[in-house]
């Protein structure tokens, strides 16, 4: 096959370490680096010498360069587009109902992301059960025994962990947790599991959930209906000193009334990797003393990144063999595709 008639993918965004995969890709597809300096350039760019791409595959860092994948660009994409494939689970930044309406196909990154941020989830969980942030920064102040101690942290002993949706990250969050001795495992999702998929966890109705759960885990994706859907009329259900831990979209949190809801004590820690309007962070968040954050480091380890990477590559060479990418998102699950 000549190169005039390999399909033409367009890539958006720098590869780190998935070079080798993205060169198996090129023997049957022909990979272009996007070019475009900003939004404007880019919908030129797609009239001219984008104009016959088949697939598009983006990185998170590439809204700098194209800004949202919204109704607009959307409807700026050439009819040869086919795909969108996105590196990373969520994909808040790419709307799924536009690229529905013309029939283009929507992909994103799910088991290379599930293992990493499930660590996350581990370390988040146990350094705000521990209190082991306030440790750490007493350390830094010279203050290690002096008066007053930091104070004493609880362990999983007796506490139930409720996880606010179970997909495959949850899933794995769920699988994690089990050795370290929680007295129940709770979750709610918008429709219950299979026995064999809930391997041991409760479901639980939201409130109930809320309200009988120690730790409350948040691991649901950002859209239209659950942006600040955890506020302070969520926190009111919680028990008074529970743990909130988010390592989903930071703007599920409504951050102004978590603040509050920390200062008063009625949410006892904080642990996050993920913040409303990243990278800028409140300062009076990040400085409560129970409050541990990281700079959205989930799937921040080679491998995680490689193997992302590589994802996005085969579900556009399952588009190129079969006609369907090899994940498409769930709010395309009911499309027609034809091939």
């Amino acid at each position: 096959m000549s190169s005039t008639t390999k399909p033409k993918v367009l890539r958006l965004g720098k590869v780190i370490y998935a070079h080798q995969k993205w060169e198996e890709l090129e023997k049957v597809a022909e990979v272009i680096t996007c070019t475009s300096k900003n939004r404007d350039e880019f919908f030129q760019d797609l009239k001219g010498k984008y104009s016959d791409v088949v697939s598009i595959t983006r990185t998170f860092a590439s809204v700098e360069q194209t800004g949202r994948f919204d109704e607009e660009l959307v409807l700026h994409l050439p009819a040869s587009v086919k795909t969108v494939s996105h590196c990373g689970a969520g994909y808040d930044q790419v709307d799924a109902e536009p690229l529905k309406q013309r029939g283009i196909q929507l992909s994103n990154v799910t088991v290379p992301v599930e293992a990493p941020t499930a660590d996350t989830a581990i370390y988040l969980i146990l350094a705000a059960l521990r209190n082991f942030q306030i440790g750490h920064n007493h350390l830094v102040a010279g203050q290690w025994g002096k008066s007053p101690r930091p104070p004493i942290g609880r362990t999983p002993e007796g506490k139930t962990i409720g996880l606010l949706g179970m997909g495959g990250i949850g899933r794995a969050i769920r699988d994690r947790l089990k050795p370290f001795g929680f007295e129940k495992i709770t979750y709610y999702n918008r429709s219950r599991l299979s026995e064999e998929l809930e391997a041991g966890a409760v479901y639980t109705p939201l409130d109930q959930l809320l309200r009988e759960s120690d730790i409350v885990v948040v691991g649901i994706p950002l859209n239209a209906k659950t942006k600040h859907s955890i506020n302070k009329e969520t926190f009111d259900k919680m028990k008074d000193d529970a743990i909130l831990i988010n390592i989903a979209r930071g703007a599920i949190i409504d951050e102004k009334e978590l603040i509050e809801a920390l200062k008063q004590g009625k949410i006892g820690a904080f642990g996050a990797d993920v913040f409303e309007h990243e990278p800028e962070v409140p300062k009076e968040l990040y400085e409560l003393p129970n409050v541990v954050s990281l700079p959205h480091m989930g799937t921040y380890a080679y491998e995680a990144t490689k193997n992302m990477e590589e994802w996005v590559v085969q579900n556009v060479e399952e588009f190129l063999k079969t006609g369907k990418v090899k994940t498409i998102v769930p709010e395309q699950y009911d499309m027609e595709i034809k091939k």
